[in-house]
């Protein structure tokens, strides 16, 4: 019998007051699988690890985790989860491996497994010879990489992540995907991310926008959608190039100074867009998750 999904979220719905958060979305997460959440704020991304992690009920719809309901089953379904904040939550008095004890007392480790399991994590988080440093002691890209191992001490078959790497600088930021990534084998992964590099890791990358999915696939199928290249033209002028060339029938908007146009035909453009009076310069590179968010950007919802 094929095991349950990790996270199934079936037309997830979330309210505060007047603002809809999610509207009736509908997510799943197999057993193993990394997936991204990609978003801007208030896109729903941590609403929506909200609920699955058993700290808030839906408004409507249902939440299952290894098929236990979010909110019926809340005690079993946690057993399930490692969830790590945005920020650590470290008590500043006490050291690295009293912390990861306390981690496995809490999570009902046998303590058999107990000393191997924390000497795991410790290594897992380049603490070894940290171990009996207080956290508050720890830098930044430690103290990530503390609460990291910390959420997944138990091997949870389902682990939330909530913009981990906010704040790291880019050394950090990448010694915590390798903790990340050698802790695959234990179970699913759902992060939600602003970083486009972050979500392109992963084997699924759902964009949620105002509360609604506007994507879910894998990044090279996502971007697949959008042909095989992309160009962007060089311009003192990015809005009025980009409202005359969307005149003109093409898919053009202004980014950062320049302008993006996308096109099936993108290389047979080239020559004619080079040839305006208000372009200084073309360069064509295949589309990347960024363009899909921009493209997303102006759908209806």
């Amino acid at each position: 019998m094929p095991s349950p999904p990790a996270l199934h979220a079936d037309r997830l719905t979330v309210r505060y007051g007047e603002t809809v958060a999610l509207d009736a979305i509908s997510v799943t997460v197999g057993p193993g699988e990394r997936v991204g959440l990609l978003g801007r704020n208030g896109s729903g991304k941590t609403s929506l690890l909200r609920v699955a992690a058993t700290r808030r009920a839906p408004t409507s719809g249902r939440v299952s985790i290894c098929g236990l309901d979010a909110s019926t089953q809340a005690d079993a379904a946690r057993q399930h989860l490692g969830v790590v904040f945005q920020s650590p939550a470290l008590d500043p008095a006490l050291t690295c491996r009293e912390t990861l004890a306390l981690q496995a007392a809490l999570a009902g480790l046998p303590r058999r497994d107990r000393r191997d399991r924390l000497a795991e994590a410790l290594d897992d988080a380049g603490l070894t010879e940290r171990a009996d440093q207080r956290t508050g002691a720890l830098s930044g890209g430690l103290a990530r990489r503390l609460d990291l191992v910390r959420g997944l001490l138990h091997r949870p078959a389902l682990a939330l992540l909530d913009e981990p790497t906010a704040g790291l600088d880019p050394l950090a930021r990448q010694s915590f995907w390798d903790v990340l990534d050698r802790r695959r084998v234990d179970g699913a992964q759902v992060i939600a991310t602003h970083d486009l590099a972050e979500a392109e890791r992963c084997d699924r990358v759902v964009i949620l926008d105002q509360g609604h999915v506007q994507a879910d696939g894998a990044p090279h199928d996502l971007t697949a959608r959008l042909g095989p290249d992309a160009l962007w033209l060089d311009t003192d002028t990015p809005e009025a190039l980009a409202e005359a060339l969307t005149e003109q029938g093409l898919d053009a908007r202004a980014r950062d100074g320049r302008v993006l146009v996308q096109a099936r035909d993108a290389r047979d453009q080239v020559a004619r867009l080079y040839a305006r009076p208000d372009v200084r310069g073309v360069t064509i590179q295949p589309p990347s998750l960024a363009d899909v968010v921009a493209s997303l950007a102006h759908l209806p919802r």
